[in-house]
């Protein structure tokens, strides 16, 4: 029985439908170089990404009604930066934002993964971790991934991803700046395609 604020519904006759479907596994993912054309794809799917961040970190929304991401266009103008969109068995799934130097090492030669994001329907399924990897095997080098303490989730995950890629357990290290507590882990990939 579904309860609602006003009826208690069986699910047949539930104003919201759910559908129980199988799950099937995911034939096919890819991660597309995404070009200008691409920027309001990506913003849209940004303002999910930053909806979910704003859980651990004090974000703004707009006037219009939108969180906005001012460094969108400096990954078409500037060196070093990369995005991808991602799509699982042709449907849109996710992005990565890849860019030159990190955030909070100083390490200007690292790679630093900016930003991650999965639709909700696509984790916990391995989709993350294989996206990950396909990207550190584009980029060899040195990496960073840095992780808002606060979130928990995303750093077992990001735990799991860099140990299973690099064959032996990586831990953070904690880093603090303007505030905010991060745990970073470095590592090298040293895969290229």
């Amino acid at each position: 029985m579904i309860l609602s604020r006003h009826k208690a519904y069986t699910r047949a006759q539930s104003p919201f439908p759910m559908t129980k479907e199988a799950k099937r596994p995911v034939e096919h993912v890819e991660i597309v170089p995404a070009a200008s054309e691409h920027a309001t794809i990506l913003a849209n799917l940004l303002e999910l990404y930053v909806h979910d961040f704003s859980e651990f970190l004090k974000v703004k929304i707009g006037a219009d009604g939108r969180f906005g991401y001012e460094s969108l266009p400096l990954y078409w103008s500037e060196p070093g930066r990369q995005a991808f969109l991602v799509r699982v068995d042709g449907s849109l799934a996710g992005l990565a934002l890849v860019k030159r130097g990190s955030e909070l090492s100083g390490d200007e030669s690292a790679w630093d993964m900016a930003e991650f994001f999965v639709l909700r329907a696509y984790r916990r399924h391995g989709i993350g971790t294989e996206i990950a990897h396909e990207v550190w095997r584009r980029f060899p080098g040195n990496w960073e991934v840095r992780v808002m303490q606060a979130n928990v989730s995303a750093e077992h995950f990001w735990a799991h991803a860099i140990s299973e890629y690099v064959g032996e357990v990586v831990h953070p290290v904690r880093v603090e700046k303007n505030g905010e507590c991060w745990n970073l882990f470095s590592f090298e990939s040293k895969h290229s395609l």
